[in-house]
């Protein structure tokens, strides 16, 4: 691991603390313009993320629906197991998608499955074989000089695009990151903001993210993440 990496990994819980976790457990609330664009409603939501492999379950509250996220498939339940649809190498079904492109249930188990399950990992997911990971120079921000490490995924992980920037404060906890996504507009960099850190089983996971877009004069909220419990399991 490079000085940043290390820093990082430390300053989040530490590597020997996060290799007993095997899943993290989140009651969450998302919202904001992004999913009205894209013709759903996230509302709130219960997710369990596998730290070992690229897994991802999510329960829709008050809705009985289920969406199971792996790298070549996704699936929708009922919560009795029920099977309603599934998708094969999910991937290529955003071919030719634009950033208004309506999405159907399954592009939505995909994406938010690949989104959470990367934001969640951060940054230990680093660590793993097949990552590079190089410092750049760092940057002045909300009165802080934030360090950046530009991370390269291996092709096998599903995530928003092969190169990202993970944005960390004095204290080494993530602030902003930093990515386009292939699969909505590969054009346009986002940046999703991280903030109200948690403690939780000594990993600090930032409960609360913001993605922000400009219209006009008015600067819109793209994306809310809010974590109202975060347990782990080992």
């Amino acid at each position: 691991m490079n000085d940043l990496l290390t820093t990082a990994v430390a300053a989040h819980g530490g590597l020997d603390r996060w290799n007993r976790i095997r899943a993290i457990n989140v009651d969450a609330t998302i919202g904001g313009a992004f999913w009205q664009i894209k013709g759903k409603d996230m509302g709130d939501v219960r997710v369990e993320v596998d730290t070992k492999r690229e897994r991802l379950s999510m329960d829709f509250l008050g809705r009985d629906r289920r969406s199971l996220f792996e790298t070549d498939r996704v699936a929708l339940q009922h919560l009795d197991g029920t099977v309603i649809d599934v998708r094969d190498d999910p991937e290529r079904s955003f071919d030719g998608h634009s950033f208004q492109t309506p999405w159907d249930d399954l592009h939505l188990a995909y994406f938010t499955g690949e989104a959470l399950w990367t934001y969640l990992n951060t940054p230990f997911l680093f660590t793993w074989p097949g990552f590079v990971c190089e410092e750049v120079a760092p940057i002045e921000a909300d009165g802080e000089i934030w360090r950046r490490l530009h991370v390269t995924f291996p092709d096998h992980i599903k995530t928003h695009s092969r190169k990202q920037v993970f944005c960390f404060g004095p204290d080494g906890l993530l602030r902003r990151h930093d990515f386009a996504i292939d699969i909505v507009d590969p054009g346009t960099e986002s940046q999703l903001h991280a903030a109200d850190y948690r403690d939780v089983g000594g990993i600090i996971i930032p409960a609360a993210r913001r993605a922000y877009t400009t219209m006009g004069d008015d600067r819109i909220v793209l994306v809310a993440i809010d974590m109202s419990d975060i347990t782990v399991s080992r």
